[in-house]
């Protein structure tokens, strides 16, 4: 499996002290040198993912920042990222990867601001029963390597429109996305089996992503909402 160039973390780093348009053109073969080893990267990570599960799409962020709404001007990420998308309508969730000098690249996995219509089921189903999340977030292989919870991403104050803030699931109810991630220092990122670590930790999440394919797939009533 291809690994992560120290090369990478370098660029990345010289580009944060020189975040501008002209130094990147001065280092634009470095720039292409580093994306081509990240693309063969994650090329070997979609690989992995499909001995396991089925994907449908691999798509590599764009370096350019979208600056137009940000007081952070700033023409350029100084990290590189990139998704996974699963195959199939019955197939629910996503991978993430972001690769960034500093301590700070994550694997992460989940939904992140379902629509309102997902939103809502998967309240409504949490409302019901939420025994089988609970025992997913707390199986020790998925909480040593997650922490045994989701990200608490902007959640609702108290409690959503048609629920009570009294339920005793309303710390899951609260949310507004359902996604875990899991940090790498750079000294793992850049050792040799990385990729592996990374595939590990996606492998983890199919139990999780398994139970809310069938949520998402269902009527409160487990009718199939694809027939």
């Amino acid at each position: 499996m291809n690994t992560v160039p120290a090369s990478s973390f370098s660029f990345l780093k010289a580009l944060k002290e020189n975040n501008h348009r002209d130094w990147m053109t001065e280092h634009k073969k470095e720039y292409q040198a580093s994306e081509k080893a990240l693309k063969a990267f994650y090329a070997d990570i979609q690989k992995g993912l499909n001995e396991h599960d089925e994907i449908e799409k691999l798509k590599v962020f764009r370096i350019n920042r979208d600056i137009r709404f940000s007081k952070d001007k700033t023409p350029y990420n100084v990290h590189r990222s990139a998704s996974f998308s699963r195959a199939g309508a019955h197939r629910r969730g996503g991978y993430y990867l972001r690769i960034e000098p500093g301590n700070k690249s994550v694997v992460a996995g989940g939904f992140f601001n379902p629509e309102p219509k997902d939103l809502l089921r998967i309240r409504n189903e949490f409302q019901m029963d939420s025994t089988e999340i609970r025992a997913i977030l707390a199986e020790p292989a998925f909480a040593k390597a997650y922490g045994g919870h989701f990200e608490a991403w902007d959640p609702v104050k108290t409690a959503p429109k048609g629920f009570s803030k009294d339920d005793p699931n309303i710390d899951l109810i609260r949310l507004k996305s359902f996604f875990v991630s899991h940090t790498f220092t750079d000294a793992e990122v850049l050792a040799p089996d990385f990729g592996k670590q990374v595939v590990h930790h996606y492998q983890l999440l199919r139990p999780f992503f398994d139970l809310m394919s069938d949520v998402l797939t269902t009527d409160l009533n487990g009718v199939s909402l694809l027939d």
